[in-house]
């Protein structure tokens, strides 16, 4: 995860203890369980349509992508959750 100051040129690495662990649970097989950020992505898009966040299922393997709301966007970006930011062509 990155930050930028407004004291430096550039993105600034902001460090993130390695426990941290995002509860999950898988829409195939239901199963129940923790992963670490490293194991999440989270897409910001310009609605709620294109702002999800995604993990491959330990248990059965399945890609699962979800929706993300401003809230869970708030705690895996500051769990140190990678980022990928989606633009839109201008018009």
């Amino acid at each position: 995860m990155t930050a930028i100051s407004s004291a430096q040129t550039g993105p600034v690495t902001v460090p993130v203890p390695e426990t941290v662990r995002f509860r999950a649970a898988c829409p195939d097989c239901r199963e129940r369980f923790e992963l670490a950020a490293g194991a999440l992505r989270l897409a910001i898009g310009a609605s709620r349509r294109t702002t999800f966040y995604s993990f491959t299922c330990p248990e059965c393997g399945t890609a699962v992508r979800k929706p993300a709301g401003e809230r869970i966007v708030e705690l895996l970006s500051g769990g140190g959750v990678r980022t990928l930011r989606l633009h839109t062509a201008l018009r």
